[in-house]
């Protein structure tokens, strides 16, 4: 929740391979869609849209403004080069403000450092990073908090049970598994041991047979990097209609 987060857009004219051009300019291209929203094609500048998704991520709502017109959204998709990691494409999802929307927020361990079992030596990990809830846009909680403040022999741990949901905010999944471990308490030779054994099946670190069992990169100007423009349950766009390529 906490302050907006607010972008303005301006719409995209370049389409396809054209679009490298914005990038070499630094902009960025992105897309608006929703539903019974026309999607709509827009750019901004790479530095403010790099701050709005740095700050909002995919869980918190984003306060768009194209043409003097404004509306709510959550990023839904972010594409990123996959060496650079620089941002080469950002689909917005616009919701209403009274609509229920799911998104993934984080789970964030508080007072780590602080618990009975690591100032004996014990090591705490978590497990889950992530949940997915539902909840109105001004309702959606950047973080989702819980303690292991309480936490003392490697018997213990954190259940999604243990997480203390805000007022107005649900598990996305009806049937969520409350027992669900966030995370757990470990004997750092027991940790060790378990490393030490998973690291005995890693995969092969040979580029070529990574690169037979995965493909290689898809090139960052086809049409394939468009058409994912956001969640399967948000009223996706076929990208086909709306936007050929980038």
């Amino acid at each position: 929740m906490g302050d907006k987060i607010n972008v303005t857009l301006q719409k995209r004219e370049l389409q396809g391979k054209k679009v490298a051009r914005l990038r070499k300019e630094g902009i960025v291209p992105g897309i608006v869609y929703g539903h019974g929203l026309e999607p709509v094609l827009v750019q901004a500048e790479y530095g403010a849209l790099e701050k709005v998704v740095r700050e909002a991520g995919k869980h918190s709502p984003v306060h768009v403004t194209i043409d003097s017109k404004k509306r709510i959204t959550l990023i839904k998709d972010i594409d990123r080069n996959p060496v650079k990691m620089r941002i080469r494409h950002v689909a917005f999802h616009a919701v209403k403000a009274n609509e229920v929307v799911h998104a993934e927020v984080p789970i964030r361990l508080a007072g780590e450092g602080e618990s009975e079992a690591e100032k004996a030596g014990l090591i705490v990990l978590q497990a889950i990073e992530a949940i997915e809830i539902k909840a109105k846009p001004a309702d959606l909680p950047e973080v989702l908090e819980v303690s292991i403040t309480e936490l003392t022999t490697p018997e213990d741990k954190i259940l999604l049970s243990d997480i203390v949901l805000p007022a107005g905010v649900e598990f996305a999944d009806v049937e969520q598994d409350l027992e669900l471990v966030i995370a757990n308490v470990y004997e750092p030779a027991a940790l060790e041991a378990a490393n030490d054994a998973a690291a005995g099946d890693a995969p092969s670190d040979d580029p070529s047979q990574v690169e037979a069992e995965q493909g290689g990169d898809t090139p960052q100007d086809t049409q394939a990097e468009e058409k994912r423009p956001g969640g399967k349950l948000q009223d996706e766009p076929k990208q086909s209609n709306v936007d050929a390529g980038k």
